[in-house]
């Protein structure tokens, strides 16, 4: 089992930058992939970064060049750095990782509003 705290959201003004994190605990040693994902009210909830256990990291084609995924070395918290925030980047942000054997879990969220 794993336990995901996120921290870091608040309010920006539209251009602006915070630094997202993921902080995990438990049997952190089992987890293949992490990924941050978001969702706006009345949307879907959106994966906009992940990165695996290899260092790997994919990114959603609206936020490549603004947003950076990375983690610690011990790999136990991940970061999402955003930058030139928009409107449109408003969300709740969440954190999610896969476990070896498929289990999923997820932190609590952080918001993040950009006003313009």
């Amino acid at each position: 089992q794993v336990q995901l705290v996120e921290s870091g959201g608040g309010l920006v003004q539209a251009g602006g930058s915070l630094r997202l994190s993921c902080a995990a605990s438990g049997s952190t040693f089992r987890i293949m992939t992490i990924g941050w994902y978001r969702q706006a009210p009345g949307k879907q909830r959106e994966l906009v970064a992940s990165i695996n256990s290899g260092g790997r990291t994919n990114y959603v084609d609206s936020v490549k060049g603004r947003f950076t995924i990375s983690r610690d070395k011990a790999g136990n918290t991940v970061y999402l750095q955003v930058d030139s925030l928009k409107p449109e980047d408003t969300a709740l942000y969440y954190c999610n990782a896969v476990l070896i054997g498929g289990s999923r879990y997820w932190g609590q969220g952080t918001q993040v509003t950009v006003s313009s």
